[in-house]
């Protein structure tokens, strides 16, 4: 009869899996089992209070975080002064057709203009941007930041802006010798690199110089289009093929199978303007990225087979020059920006051909290099094609009646 009132705990270990272990009074009034799963450190099972009841341990789930998580007071943290604000971008969001997400935009320009750490650090700062509407929380110095950017993009309506924007290479930076008088030169971060305002008659000069040189060539269309605040890239790209590895293939001839892979060597270049409210001053965010292959260094490798157990075959490491980047200018509406960016790696975009004229495609010791510059010049509002105003109203129209 003692028996019948004595709790037995069985416990089955399976290797180094998970236990399971069964508590079960022998009761013939308690059937229930209960189960419980856990791993070799998990505590012994408890022994069973008056009524019965299995204590089981507080264990992690498996998916759980290890980091100490609270669901804190329920409110935004506010000691420095926090406020919440919404700022209505429908204005530029609705006129910008060229890019699903135009909102993005408002929020580079916001992360450029007061730095990324700001938003990730104390104090506390939220930033999200829908379609219609900015939502921000952060002090009100950073509201007042976010305030000037914003109606940097709205009160200009998004209207589209024409730009000159030409890329030129040179083989020589001597071009400067002859028009030192004219150029004014701004600061630049980026080693190696010179940047000069220009009056647009003295540009015309300048680049009138360069035209007559043998080494000039430009790369682009000078007449970009391009929505204020958004980015446009201008690329020369050309994939370039090597054999980076073989794999061995018994069943086939030769016995093996050479692995490609795909470089794209060429430059490219993306502009980003940003007017003032005024229209009188022009922020423009500048990335370059130049890839050039220098040489392609062959490797031998033995991929003998029960025919050719000799056999030998050729892979290629490619040696790679890389040249980037990436600064923000402010100079007047009405000037020119004009970028040296230096005797650079000079890339080659279509077969045969290089961009410095003179220089072979290939020189092992020696790869190609010449400057490359960029030129920056407004053109004013693009001027609505005739018609198109009254085209607006009868499609706004139609919309209304359905």
């Amino acid at each position: 009869m003692l028996a019948r009132f004595f709790p037995v705990a069985v416990t089955i270990l399976l290797g180094a899996g998970p236990v399971w272990a069964q508590t079960r009074e022998v009761d013939a009034g308690t059937p229930p089992l209960t189960w419980r799963r856990g791993g070799p450190e998990s505590p012994q099972p408890a022994a069973a209070g008056a009524a019965g009841a299995v204590a089981t341990p507080a264990a992690s789930s498996p998916g759980s975080s290890v980091a100490r998580v609270t669901k804190g007071n329920g409110t935004l943290p506010n000691e420095a002064g926090q406020i919440w604000r919404e700022y209505d971008i429908s204005p530029y969001t609705l006129r910008v057709t060229t890019t699903k997400r135009p909102e993005q935009a408002v929020v580079d320009w916001i992360l450029r203009q007061t730095g990324y750490e700001a938003w990730h650090s104390e104090p506390l700062g939220i930033l999200s941007a829908g379609h219609r509407t900015l939502r921000v929380y952060h002090t009100p110095p950073m509201q007042a930041v976010v305030a000037d950017i914003v109606d940097r993009f709205v009160s200009t309506e998004a209207e589209t802006r024409a730009f000159g924007l030409r890329v030129i290479t040179v083989e020589h930076p001597n071009w400067r010798a002859r028009v030192r008088k004219v150029l004014r030169p701004v600061q630049v971060q980026t080693p190696g690199v010179q940047a000069w305002i220009l009056q647009r008659e003295d540009a015309a000069l300048v680049l009138a110089e360069l035209r007559r040189r043998t080494d000039y060539r430009e790369h682009n269309s000078p007449h970009l289009l391009v929505n204020n605040g958004q980015s446009t890239v201008i690329s020369a790209l050309r994939a370039r093929t090597y054999v980076r590895d073989v794999a061995l293939r018994p069943d086939a001839w030769p016995g093996f199978e050479p692995e490609a892979s795909q470089i794209d060597e060429g430059f490219s270049l993306e502009f980003s303007p940003l007017l003032s409210v005024d229209g009188q001053m022009i922020d423009a965010a500048i990335r370059c990225n130049i890839d050039q292959v220098e040489k392609m260094v062959p490797v031998m490798l033995e991929v003998p087979t029960a025919a050719a157990p000799r056999q030998r075959t050729k892979v290629e490491v490619p040696q790679l020059a890389h040249f980037r980047f990436h600064e923000r200018f402010r100079w007047p509406e009405n000037q020119v920006l004009v970028i040296g960016m230096g005797m650079v790696p000079v890339p080659l975009p279509v077969e045969g051909k290089t961009l410095v004229p003179g220089v072979p495609l290939r020189l092992p010791s020696s790869p190609p290099r010449g400057e490359l510059l960029v030129i920056v010049e407004s053109r004013g509002k693009l001027a609505p094609a005739p018609g198109a105003a009254q085209a607006a109203q009868r499609e706004a129209q139609s919309y209304q009646r359905r």
